[in-house]
């Protein structure tokens, strides 16, 4: 046991205070459960960065990657301090983000999943989730994408259109011609898509007078049917 101990540690690269507490196989729901705990007297950083020892606890429990076709699931009673303001803060974990329910390697792996162009539907199947839970990862790790992203030397864009599903449902995508990328996508399709991109442009403080080149491959919006009259005898 100590053996398989230490080979978890070192497989989920913790550090100080974290450690392997205990690994638990049940052969009857084919699923490992490891529990970590953390040193007795460790000092975290608080957020009004002093640091003090652990008030007390709240259980929380993480699903990990498989282990190879049985579930793995991290468990920890992670540590909750008390300021020097009265508030109680519980502190991060190393191996997941906050109120995530997933380690940050489950996560990456959705990722890279859905990145290679599986839909996300599949992805939560392949995984054996809910697709709610892991539409929740994708929009997380987009937001701090468009967060992050930086757009510069913007002088040739294009507007092109997709449909999505059967019928009349779209998404129109806003594209760098010259560095060959998406910028921005919005449901729809007309003027006001158009209009959207151009403002998320401005937020990012996008020069628009620079833009030198506008494509637009998009088929007309059909004018709505005209009202029917009923007639005297209708």
């Amino acid at each position: 046991m100590q053996n398989s101990v230490e080979i978890f540690s070192i497989a989920l690269g913790l550090v100080e205070p974290w450690y392997v507490k205990e690994v638990v196989f049940d052969k009857e729901r084919l699923q490992l459960d490891v529990y970590l705990g953390f040193k007795k007297g460790h000092l975290f950083l608080a957020d009004d960065t002093q640091y003090y020892t652990a008030y007390d606890t709240v259980e929380r429990r993480w699903e990990h990657l498989n282990f190879f076709q049985h579930k793995c699931y991290l468990h920890a009673k992670v540590p909750r301090v008390m300021q020097s303001d009265g508030k109680i803060k519980t502190q991060e974990v190393p191996w997941a983000r906050k109120g995530s329910g997933f380690t940050l390697l489950f996560e990456a792996f959705s990722m890279l999943l859905i990145e290679n162009e599986m839909p996300v539907n599949k992805v939560a199947k392949l995984l054996q989730v809910y697709p709610a839970r892991i539409w929740n990862v994708f929009d997380y790790w987009i937001s701090i994408a468009h967060k992050e992203d930086v757009i510069d030397s913007l002088t040739k864009i294009g507007f092109d259109e997709t449909s999505v599903k059967k019928g009349h449902n779209y998404i129109t995508h806003m594209v760098d011609l010259e560095q060959k990328r998406v910028l921005f996508a919005c449901e729809g399709k007309g003027a006001d898509c158009i209009e959207k991109s151009v403002d998320y442009l401005k937020e990012k403080e996008v020069e628009i007078a620079e833009i030198k080149q506008v494509c637009i491959d998009m088929s007309p919006v059909p004018a709505p049917a005209p009202a029917r009259i009923p007639s005297r005898g209708t």
